[in-house]
This record gives C-alpha cells, sequence and structure tokens, in this order.
C-alpha cells in the first residue's frame, strides 16, 4: 500500500524549509533514499544561496520520521 511522506530540505536557519516535496511511496525506506538524493542535490555549492544543512520525512500524520544533517552524510 502506498503512502504519502514530506520530504523537506532544510537551510541554515532554524526552521528554513529551502525545498518541500511530497511523495507517495510503498515504504518508509524508498521515501528515505529519495530525500538522501535530494539533499545530496542540495548541497551541491550554487551560485546564490546557503547549501542544505539538513532533510527530513514528515509521514501522513505530521510525525518527523526521518532526519539527517550534513554533519550525519559522512557515516
Amino acid at each position: 500500500m502506498r503512502e504519502t511522506f514530506h520530504i523537506e530540505v532544510l537551510g541554515p536557519e532554524a526552521d528554513e524549509v529551502q525545498t518541500r516535496i511530497s511523495v507517495r511511496v510503498g515504504s518508509l525506506e524508498t521515501a528515505q533514499e529519495r530525500a538522501l538524493r535530494l539533499f545530496a542535490r542540495a548541497r551541491v555549492p550554487q551560485r546564490s544561496g546557503e547549501p542544505a544543512q539538513a532533510v527530513r520525512v514528515i509521514d501522513g500524520a505530521g510525525r518527523e520520521v526521518f532526519f539527517r544533517s550534513r554533519f550525519d552524510a559522512a557515516d
């Protein structure tokens, strides 16, 4: 069964959402993989703006079910 997850890429300021997308996938693991790919692209240096600092996945009920910061990315 497919479930809706919201992926948010966060900027350097507290609760600054740079990008927010909704995905409909079959599992949390698939949403996490998608979030990490989006985070990797957002971390690439840009001409303007700060690079992304973190990414989080929120389930349909509004609970944060996954979080990864730039400091965790090396793991």
